[in-house]
């Protein structure tokens, strides 16, 4: 063991990769190392950061409610923040997500959204425990997580904790019909209680992204055989996509969503799981056993709900909406260099998002290239989290077209230098 820190850092094998950066500051667009480097967060440092780092209204609520109250147990309390979270969140989501159960992130807002979708099946006394999920997907590290993502290099170890799924195809250019049809047998076949998605984009899975006809369809289909519609925003939510929520492209109501990342604009961890009010009166009974069995220590701790509501302040009272237009402006323009270079694939672009894939060998997350491209990035003074061969970005609004110039210019110069 080489490692000079007790430290376990994820997703890391740090038998081949550096020692950690060592971050002091963050504001806006950027970090700040110890020894006063500057790193553009072009990544918004795993998706979460969406205004920028520490953004003064965010910060100043978490130090005005810090001073009020920290923690509470929130089975039988309540609190003011997790309150007027709540509210605002009924009021802003898709019509028809009308409770909001918190957590504490993506994978267990997933965890409870999938709970709910048994729970209500079995509460109703209905024998529906099937649930379906697409290939390539990736819905979080927790079990259930786990086990309607992907199986592969992520979670081949824990095989043994995992529980079956039945999988569709990804919905490919091309192909989406094959998904459909799928879907529609699998749903005729009788004993499926949901299916689960993520709305328009496989994030981890490589950035792949589908048409919101598809996921129109899907919900159609679902709903013709009272099949639940579990979204997985955890990532697409909060303007990623273009739209404050994924599904809003689609005209689709899920039955049950799951939020988290910028829900706090990235600042503390909170996660919360939307459902529609059959799904709530399904576990709603003198029957204590329907009872819906599921917490962590800090439900909705009054701090995060408090950086949240601040957050969804900053979405009403800025121009937010504006700034991811012109961010998406600027990706698809800086994209088009690459469009007919032959040393790039898939070029791809939703909202904030922008894709593209390196031909240099082997393909996928586990790509040679991989590790390569991330330390190219990082020499250069940019966080870039490549996907093995896949570069993408995902920045915060506030970035400035120089910023995304850095970046851009940065993937030519590394590639250039692949011999």
């Amino acid at each position: 063991m080489t490692s000079t820190s007790p430290v376990w850092h994820p997703f890391t094998q740090h038998a081949v990769q550096p020692e950690a950066t060592l971050i002091a500051k963050g504001e806006g667009a950027w970090l700040e190392t110890a020894d006063g480097r500057r790193i553009y967060d072009a990544i918004s440092s795993w998706w979460v950061v969406t205004h920028g780092h520490r953004h003064p209204r965010i910060v100043q609520a978490i130090k005005d409610q810090a001073d009020r109250l920290d923690q509470v147990i929130f089975a039988g309390f309540t609190h003011e923040p997790a309150e007027q979270l709540a509210r605002r969140l009924v009021a802003i989501t898709p019509p028809g997500l009308d409770y909001v159960f918190f957590s504490d992130s993506g994978s267990t807002a997933v965890e409870v959204g999938l709970k709910m979708a048994l729970g209500f099946w079995r509460n109703r006394g209905e024998s529906r425990s099937r649930i379906l999920a697409l290939q390539g997907a990736y819905h979080g590290d927790t079990i259930g997580g786990m086990s309607v993502g992907e199986r592969g290099v992520f979670n081949a170890p824990y095989d043994p904790l995992l529980f079956e799924v039945d999988r569709l195809p990804y919905p490919a250019e091309g192909r989406a019909q094959a998904t459909l049809d799928a879907l529609e047998r699998s749903c005729r076949a009788g004993g499926v209680a949901a299916l689960i998605v993520e709305p328009l984009v496989l994030g981890a899975g490589g950035m792949l992204i589908y048409p919101p006809s598809v996921l129109a369809e899907m919900k159609r289909i679902c709903a013709s055989h009272g099949v639940l519609l579990i979204a997985d925003e955890v990532m697409t939510g909060w303007g990623r996509t273009g739209t404050l929520f994924a599904c809003e492209q689609a005209g689709v109501v899920p039955d049950i969503a799951c939020y988290s990342k910028g829900l706090t604009g990235g600042s503390v961890p909170l996660a919360v799981t939307l459902c529609s009010a059959e799904i709530f009166d399904a576990h709603y009974s003198t029957d204590r056993t329907k009872t819906f069995f599921h917490s962590s220590s800090y439900t909705a701790n009054p701090i995060a709900c408090a950086a949240a509501v601040a957050n969804l302040e900053i979405w009403d009272e800025e121009p937010v909406r504006e700034r991811i237009a012109r961010l998406g402006a600027w990706h698809a323009t800086r994209l088009d260099r690459f469009r007919d270079d032959s040393r790039f694939a898939n070029i791809r672009q939703i909202g904030t998002i922008a894709a593209l894939d390196v031909v240099a060998g082997d393909a996928g997350y586990m790509a040679n290239i991989g590790p390569y491209l991330y330390e190219s990035f990082r020499a250069r003074g940019l966080l870039v989290r490549p996907l093995g061969n896949t570069i993408y970005l995902m920045p915060p609004y506030c970035s400035t077209e120089a910023d995304l110039d850095l970046v851009y210019d940065a993937i030519g110069e590394i590639v250039d230098g692949i011999g």
